[in-house]
């Protein structure tokens, strides 16, 4: 299980990697999902983190993106 995403490390991402982490966060997200549906789901609190996550990652996205456009 991965531990929580450090601001960071993702303040010296491009916004390519950014994107990939947020396609790899959506991923674990809807596993996350699943297992919860299916009762096999442990630490339930890990939702909550991934979601927050990537909010965290998009609006560092978006702060690059509207840095660039400057």
């Amino acid at each position: 299980m991965k531990s929580k995403t450090r601001l960071s490390d993702l303040k010296v991402m491009t916004a390519d990697q950014l994107e990939q982490e947020v396609l790899n966060m959506k991923k674990e997200q809807f596993n996350l999902r699943f297992q919860r549906a299916t009762g096999q789901l442990q630490n339930t609190a890990r939702v909550r983190v991934v979601r927050r996550d990537i909010a965290r990652i998009k609006t560092l996205a978006a702060t690059k993106r509207d840095a660039a456009q400057k």
